[in-house]
């Protein structure tokens, strides 16, 4: 049975502000108490909100060290000297290395070469083997993105070596940074850059900026990069406010109507060619499938093995020909099919294994470790066994003699905290509140499990482990209108910091049979209709929810939360309710 969901409708934005930005921006007031809700309580920062502006990101050099990396930038730029673009082998690294590399090809510097590392035998982040490789190539500056700020002595080792490293990060820095010759990181404290929620394809877009600025190459030419980004800040899940907000606005005007080569195949792939792109789109459809190459194993026994699969990622974002791209977007696309057979069948065991030891479900949190399973997935299993038990999880499997895992997080509870308490058992670790990764020495596993599962007993809060739906206001059926629906399509993009509202609507029935639908029946499908106005209906799917079908489809009363999205089928769009929860009126 799923946990009962607890609803939270969120204090509405006071009155008077609410009706005056209603008459001076014509738009009803169900939403703009939703600005209100928000801050946005003006005229002007309305304005700001509804048209964000390029003119309003931030100067890039006010980034600590980012006059140093430019300078040693253009240094190599000038010499010819080889340079290489290292990332992380998710959609963020893979997404930045392309930008930062289709940039330097741009301006004629063609000594290039990118390394994607391969998760099973190089690992998260900076490795001794890809600076041994940048060694061999003859590569004196590595460019790093998304990883490397805790890279202390894998810096000093390239360094001994005659390689030098400019650092892109987004991630919480430790208490030494490595001595580098520049490290970008907003979230260093001695950096005082005024926003520090960019994605590491951000920073790295912020160290394009900059290098443009200072060698009077027009915004307007590195403005083609932002379809990149946007990926990046959608994959990443990173706020969608300020410098974000603005990125990602022009970057789905790029994916949506002239999108690079490579990212157009995979649009075609996904079925998205003639739509109106979102950032959910980005999120479930684009992002999955960039991010399953880097996923997926390749020859971990062999030193001269095939490219990994986040390095076949980046050969289809910086493609410039389209019949090429076509032919990397289906071995992306293959890679995406394999992870998800393989997703699927490690998830049934877990839920198998967590169903088979009651001691497991009894706890307020859950580590779980086969050494079979593949660690490009743990990830995903570890927040599909959060969907189902919703506590904090830890899924673990061993790789390269070591164990190796994901943990997830529940609203509210720091998980970063929890792993960090347990730092003298692990090897490496890192991540921020909702998220991290982790590597121990087998025999320290079942210390972990006890520590860790100690640290979350005595400090979660017992109401975090009941899943909350937070809601912005409620509404009726009838309000939603064409007029409605348009303008709350002003507010996108949704996303942290500026999500798709929630609406309640009580004393609803389903008109007509509702259907389970699905390869596996478990979504809810159905018209709804409410008792007072019977002859407003509205089409809507509840997403593995199919435990009131009895009740629904017997046309009985229900209150339903929900958003409000574009269903796209045939051609043909239209309104559709998409169903956060519902629950029986009894």
């Amino acid at each position: 049975m799923p946990i009962e969901k607890r609803w939270v409708v969120k204090q509405q934005g006071d009155r008077a502000s609410v009706e005056s930005l209603s008459a001076a921006l014509g738009m009803p007031v169900q939403l703009t108490n939703l600005l209100v809700q928000r801050g946005i309580d003006t005229v002007e920062k309305a304005r700001k909100f509804f048209s964000p502006s390029l003119r309003d990101l931030h100067d890039p050099f006010l980034m600590k060290d980012m006059d140093k990396a430019v300078e040693r930038i253009e240094r190599a730029v000038k010499s010819g000297e080889k340079v290489m673009i290292y990332g992380d082998y998710d959609v963020d690294g893979t997404t930045a290395v392309s930008l930062v590399y289709k940039f330097l090809r741009q301006i004629g510097h063609k000594n290039l070469l990118f390394y994607i590392p391969d998760r099973y035998v190089d690992g998260y982040g900076i490795s001794l083997r890809s600076i041994d490789h940048a060694k061999r190539k003859g590569v004196t500056l590595v460019i790093a993105l998304d990883c490397g700020i805790k890279a202390v002595e894998k810096v000093a080792y390239a360094k001994e070596r005659g390689v030098d490293f400019i650092i892109c990060d987004h991630h919480l820095p430790a208490e030494e940074i490595p001595d580098a010759v520049a490290v970008l990181d907003p979230k260093r404290n001695d950096c005082n850059y005024p926003f520090d929620e960019l994605s590491g394809c951000g920073v790295g877009f912020k160290l394009v900026e900059a290098y443009a600025r200072r060698n009077n190459i027009p915004f307007a030419e590195i403005e083609h990069l932002l379809d990149l980004l946007v990926v990046s800040i959608a994959s990443d899940i990173v706020p969608l406010v300020d410098e974000n907000r603005i990125l990602a606005r022009y970057g789905l005007r790029k994916l949506n109507s002239s999108p690079s080569k490579g990212l157009l195949s995979i649009i075609k792939i996904c079925g998205l060619e003639n739509h109106n792109i979102t950032i959910d789109d980005i999120v479930f459809k684009i992002g999955p499938r960039i991010n399953a190459a880097g996923r997926m194993r390749m020859d971990e026994e062999n030193e001269n093995a095939a490219p990994s699969g986040g390095h076949a990622a980046v050969s289809l974002l910086i493609e410039g020909n389209e019949h090429e791209a076509a032919k990397f977007g289906e071995v992306i696309d293959s890679f995406n099919q394999d992870r998800k057979n393989i997703d699927r069948n490690v998830t049934q065991e877990a839920h198998d294994y967590v169903e088979s030891h009651p001691t497991l479900k009894s706890r307020k949190s859950m580590v779980i470790y086969n050494p079979q399973w593949m660690k490009g997935i743990v990830g995903i299993v570890a927040s599909r066994l959060i969907e189902t038990y919703y506590r904090p999880t830890v899924v673990l499997t061993k790789s390269n003699g070591f164990v190796t895992g994901s943990a997830r997080s529940v609203a509210g509870f720091d998980l970063y905290q929890a792993v960090e308490s347990c730092s003298d058992l692990l090897e490496n670790f890192g991540g921020h509140m909702y998220a991290a990764g982790l590597t121990m020495k087998e025999e320290n596993v079942e210390a972990f499990t006890q520590r860790f599962n100690d640290f979350v007993e005595q400090t979660i809060d017992p109401n975090i482990l009941v899943p909350q739906v937070d809601i912005d206001s409620e509404l009726l059926f009838s309000d939603i209108t064409d007029e409605f629906h348009r303008h709350l399509n002003s507010f996108q993009p949704f996303g942290p910091g500026n999500s798709a509202p929630v609406f309640l609507t009580r004393n609803a029935c389903a008109r007509g049979e509702a259907k389970l639908v699905g390869v596996e029946c478990d979504h809810l499908r159905m018209d709804l209709v409410q008792k007072q106005k019977p002859n407003t209906s509205i089409p809507a799917i509840a997403f593995q929810q199919p435990t009131h079908y009895e009740w629904v489809r017997g046309g009985k009363p229900i209150s339903v939360c929900y958003q409000i999205v574009e269903n796209h089928y045939r051609g043909t769009v239209s309104k559709q309710l998409r169903v956060k929860d519902l629950k029986p009126e009894r």
